[in-house]
């Protein structure tokens, strides 16, 4: 009986999470007439593409999709050179202030960001970096490389040290060791990291907005761009937000399980 209710409650609360992605999709196939149609109708009366083929018309989504790309795997993979070795240090070769450190990085997570956007938009003024590729995908970097650290930390601390030391002793180089012995046994770690770091630059709103314009502008800033002076067009913003997170959605989807397991690693022993 309550397996049963537990059971009941989190299909609640996961119905709950997903009925705004739901309804944005819903709303994307109405007219605009019916997406702002009081009381609001659940299922659109007459299903049309129209929204999907005026975003087309109207933005280059195509290159904005490519912005994205570009942002979610430069952060990660540049992301990954350095929170490995990082990890790595911390997990087998820790020294007194290694716990600091850590608590230090994932401290950093609680500030808000626009405590950080005045310098950093004058630097990159400075530097010429506004609406720049490779700037933006290094303050993604920048802000996610202490989730991937602590990741990869967990993950590289559930290895027995004996096998790295026993690589050692066959003669084994410390990169050797990185990539030979440790990562082939962590791979469900640094897949899982690199999976959510996708996702958190995918989906990340507040520095791509503050940072880009045209050029290096991702899918977050070409939803952002359907909020006009006079209004919010509903149906073709749905049709926007729709298209941008397709992409994430079907990565997640199939990869659930694995993320699931990557983040839950360690907890329980």
């Amino acid at each position: 009986m309550v397996r049963a209710a537990t059971t009941g409650l989190g299909w609640l609360v996961a119905l709950l999470l997903f009925f705004p992605i739901l309804w944005t999709v819903l709303t994307s196939f109405k007219t605009e007439v019916e997406a702002i149609a009081f009381p609001p109708a659940f299922w659109p009366e007459g299903w049309t593409l129209e929204n999907y083929f005026q975003v087309q018309e109207r933005s280059e989504y195509f290159s904005h999709f490519l912005n994205s790309v570009i942002i979610s795997l430069g952060s990660t993979i540049l992301g990954m050179m350095v929170a490995i070795p990082a990890a790595w240090s911390m997990a087998f070769q820790p020294g007194r202030g290694t716990r600091h450190v850590l608590m230090w990085m994932l401290s950093t997570k609680m500030m808000p960001a626009v405590g950080a956007l005045v310098p950093i938009f004058l630097i990159f003024k400075s530097v010429g970096l506004l609406d720049n590729l490779v700037g933006i995908t290094l303050i993604l970097l920048i802000g996610n490389l202490p989730i991937m650290v602590w990741m990869l930390y967990t993950y590289f601390r559930e290895i027995p040290s004996d096998i790295l030391e026993a690589a050692r002793m066959d003669g084994a180089t410390t990169l050797k060791e990185l990539v030979y012995v440790l990562l082939p046994m962590s791979l469900p770690g640094v897949a899982s990291t690199m999976l959510l770091n996708i996702i958190l630059a995918w989906n990340e709103s507040f520095w791509t907005l503050s940072l880009t314009a045209v050029k290096a502008a991702p899918l977050t800033a070409f939803i952002a761009s359907y909020s006009s002076p006079q209004g919010l067009f509903w149906a073709k913003l749905s049709a926007a937000s729709t298209l941008a997170i397709l992409p994430i959605l079907v990565v997640g989807w199939i990869s659930q399980k694995q993320l699931v397991r990557g983040l839950t690693f360690g907890a329980v022993k």
